[in-house]
């Protein structure tokens, strides 16, 4: 039973799936991406100092 498994994994072949571009392109794919983040973030770094003088009433409607 095992000799037979052994030729059947020695006969088949396998097929690795060819990448769309190469490896370090992912790295900087990811690289990009996190940075994007980071600048989106930091564009927003003092959104609550700037409405800060602006007072927060819940019932102006009443």
């Amino acid at each position: 039973m095992l000799h037979t498994a052994v030729q059947i994994a020695e006969t088949t072949t396998e097929h690795a799936a060819e990448l769309p571009f190469p490896p370090i392109g992912f790295g900087l794919l990811a690289f990009g991406t996190l940075v994007a983040g980071l600048l989106f973030t930091f564009a927003f770094r003092n959104v609550n100092n700037r409405h800060a003088e602006v007072p927060a009433t819940h019932d102006a409607g009443h």
